[in-house]
Order: structure tokens, then C-alpha cells, then sequence
């Protein structure tokens, strides 16, 4: 891998350990609550960069959706229904 990769690898992981440091710190997203949409989520932890030509703030939320998708393998966050909100496992 190059130093790039490992910077990217090492940026996804801290993006991971933030998401799953804020769901702890909000009620709904504990198991067995509503949980959160990915909107609020992505916004509190600070990943919105703006609105801008072809990268609109919820374009911009598609990586988020891969970074819930692998926490969700790893078993640490579950979508309560299809199109709905996360919380934590």
C-alpha cells in the first residue's frame, strides 16, 4: 500500500470511531431505540462541506452510506428498517 492508502485507510477508521462515538452519546441511537436518520448523523459529526456545484450536501453523504454499511458488518450499528434510521447494535 502507499502512504496515500494508508492515510485513507487511517481516515476511515477515525470517521468510524467518531460516528460511533456520537451514536453513544445520543439516546435514540442506543439498541433497541428509534435511532437516527443519516442526515443528522452525518451533519454532527461535521462531514458536510457546503453546498456546491455537483456536490450537494446530500450527494455528499454516499460515503457516509459505505461507512454505515461496513460498521454494520463489522455488528456495531443496525438500520431499523430499509429506508430509516441507524442505531447501535
Amino acid at each position: 500500500m502507499s502512504r496515500f492508502e494508508d492515510r485513507g485507510t487511517e481516515l476511515r477508521g477515525t470517521a468510524k470511531s467518531l460516528v460511533l462515538d456520537y451514536m453513544r452519546s445520543v439516546p435514540q441511537c442506543q439498541p433497541g431505540r428509534e435511532g437516527l436518520r443519516l442526515s443528522p448523523i452525518f451533519n454532527a459529526c461535521g462531514f458536510d462541506w457546503g453546498e456546491y456545484p455537483k456536490a450537494t450536501s446530500s450527494n455528499q453523504q454516499y460515503w457516509v452510506v459505505a461507512l454505515m454499511r461496513e460498521l454494520e458488518a463489522e455488528g456495531k450499528v443496525e438500520q431499523v428498517a430499509d429506508r430509516g434510521p441507524w442505531r447501535l447494535k
